[in-house]
């Protein structure tokens, strides 16, 4: 019953914020009698909300409860002074991210008000392999994961976002050499995003941050120490706690 719970709230994204009890059922692929009995129980909880057209929201219950997951708010509230910081310097997107599986989970965004529209959202997932802190997260990611990621589908969004396997291995040793990431128009054909990792006390990789600025308004190498640097106070941060 749980799994099929999970399955209901899967239902659920950015393009489907609300919907009707039998969308629920057809898109979780249980019966309509099953999804009508799971929905009362959730509901009864406050996992979901009831508007006034009869839909289904998520409810305030589950943000109360994802509030509690230590890679989410406890990061986020350690980093979120030198995010604040990065954006009122830059005025441009701040994003922070930790790895899920083979995916970037996004924890945190900041736009500036010259930023660059970004696709990104707090809590939206999307591939490793083109984001500035996917491309940081994959290279510090253990090598079993790389390897299952550089030999599956790499996915393209736009003509310059790099999808073959031997050059992505080639920027990810860049990557741990150098300390940060580049993403130059991976994404969207106007970004350019500087990554850089955060440390635990014991050195391990435990999220990603980056800056994302309009293509041809600066270049990369002048903004990778800015970002580096509040990586680095981001992590002495997290050690200290």
């Amino acid at each position: 019953m749980i799994v099929r719970a999970l399955g209901l709230l899967d239902a659920f994204g950015p393009d489907r914020p609300a919907l009707t009890l039998s969308e629920l059922a057809r898109h979780a692929g249980v019966p309509l009698s099953t999804a009508h009995r799971l929905v009362a129980d959730l509901a009864r909880c406050g996992a979901l909300e009831r508007d006034d057209a009869g839909r289904y929201r998520i409810g305030l219950r589950l943000w109360e409860l994802g509030a509690l997951a230590p890679r989410g708010q406890a990061l986020r509230e350690t980093a979120l002074p030198f995010l604040e910081d990065l954006s009122r310097i830059t005025r441009e997107n701040v994003q922070l991210a930790v790895r899920e599986g083979a995916e970037v989970v996004f924890v945190e965004r900041l736009a500036g008000s010259a930023a660059v529209p970004v696709h990104t959202r707090v809590g939206g997932r999307f591939a490793l392999t083109a984001t500035g802190v996917g491309l940081v997260l994959l290279a510090h990611s253990p090598p079993e994961l790389q390897d299952e990621v550089l030999a599956g589908r790499i996915e393209r969004f736009t003509p310059f976002t790099v999808t073959d396997p031997g050059r992505l291995r080639r920027m990810l040793a860049d990557i741990r050499r150098d300390g940060h990431s580049v993403s130059d128009r991976q994404v969207t054909d106007d970004s350019l995003s500087v990554g850089a990792p955060l440390h635990d006390a014991r050195g391990h990789v435990v999220a990603a941050l980056s800056l994302v600025v309009r293509h041809g308004s600066v270049d990369a190498r002048a903004l990778a120490p800015l970002v580096r640097t509040t990586a680095a106070g981001i992590s002495r941060a997290l050690s200290a706690r």
